[in-house]
Formats: C-alpha cells, structure tokens, sequence
C-alpha cells in the first residue's frame, strides 16, 4: 500500500531537507558555539526540532480527521498539492525561496541545554519556507490519513533523517566548509529524485481515486 511506503519517504525526505541551500550553510554556525557549550546540547537542538516536526504531524492529522466528512475533496486537494510539490522539485522552482534569508534570524547564542532545546523549537518553524516543498507533501499525506499516531510518527520519521545529517556535522570535525560544499552537490540530483517520487504518488492518487474502477 501506499502508505507502508511513506515511512522510507518520510526519512529520505528529512535528508533531502537538511540539504537544502538555505539550511547546509547555516548548521556549522548552528553548531558552531553549541558544541563549545557543551557536547550534548546539539542533541538538545534536533530535540526541539524534532518535536517541532511531530507537533506540526499532530496538527495536521488532527485537521484532516476534522474533514473525514468531506474525505473526497480533501484528496482532490491532496492530489494537487503532491503533484505541484513534485512539479517545484522537478523543475527547482524554488516557490519558497524569497523567505531563505530567514534562517539568518536565529540567535544560536542561547545557553545551556534548555536554550539549545529552544533553538531546536524555533529552527523548526524557522526553516519552514527552505523545506516548504518536500515537507508540505509528507504533512498533506498526513493530512489524508487524518489519524493523528500516524502523523506524529511520520514527522517524528522524518525528523530523523533532517537530524542525523545535522549530528554529523555537529559532532565530526571533518565536515569543514569546503566538506559541506562538496556535500552540497547532491542535494540538487536528490531533490530531483524527491520530485519524481512526490510526483508519482501524486499522480497514483488521482489514478486510485479516480480511474481504478475502470
């Protein structure tokens, strides 16, 4: 089914996440004076990001139960938004890219574990426009399934793969700068791939929905 599969995109979709252009740049000066603070606190900053993502699965569950009613208009819904998301990876539209600079707005100086835990809850919506694309279609499926331990657990998955990325650089002295930019590289082909999937189970939606009894 399709959604056994939205786990591993879930995952896949956190990694291609982290390399996004206006997020790869900024984790070293993240990390950068968090580490000197402390060796825990970058697990204190993707706490709090993590829990960020796995509210915004709540939510979102929740919404899509309140709509169980109207079930077929939301995967009409659901359908467009997959396949224009898939379309701006595709062709690297970058809808969400006027609000990159936002990311500069974040003070990494807060202190102590609690602070980084902080910095982790506002990364979280901080960075909302740079992953706009890729997460906005893992929180529409979750939309769809409107059951909210499922849209906790997706968000909470793709979490995962936006924070381990993140703890290797934190923790491994040879994610230099020039390290990062070779790294960089990939994220173009990976969002391409990204695109092709989240257009696919767009496109298989609207296959199910509409032209499976055919």
């Amino acid at each position: 089914m399709l959604f056994d599969f939205l786990p591993v995109a879930a995952f896949f979709a956190g990694v291609v996440s982290v390399l996004s252009p206006c997020i790869l740049p900024v984790i070293p000066v993240v990390f950068a004076y968090s580490t000197g603070r402390g060796k825990f606190r970058p697990l204190a900053i993707v706490s709090g990001l993590s829990l960020s993502f796995t509210c915004m699965g709540i939510i979102t569950s929740i919404f899509g139960a309140t709509l169980t009613a109207y079930l077929g208009y939301l995967n009409i819904f659901a359908e467009f938004v997959l396949i224009a998301m898939g379309i701006s990876l595709l062709f690297d539209l970058n809808t969400f890219s006027i609000f990159g600079n936002f990311s500069s707005l974040v003070n990494s100086r807060r202190e102590g574990l609690f602070g980084g835990f902080l910095l982790g809850l506002s990364l979280g919506i901080v960075w909302l426009p740079c992953v706009g694309p890729v997460l906005g279609s893992i929180l529409t499926m979750v939309a769809v399934s409107g059951e909210i331990v499922y849209g906790a657990l997706m968000l909470f998955i793709y979490s995962l793969g936006f924070s381990v990325p993140m703890l290797l650089v934190a923790y491994s002295a040879s994610f230099s700068s020039i390290r990062l930019q070779k790294v960089s590289k990939y994220g173009f082909p990976l969002k391409k791939v990204a695109g092709f999937v989240i257009l696919g189970i767009g496109l298989y939606m609207v296959y199910q929905n509409h032209f499976s009894g055919f």
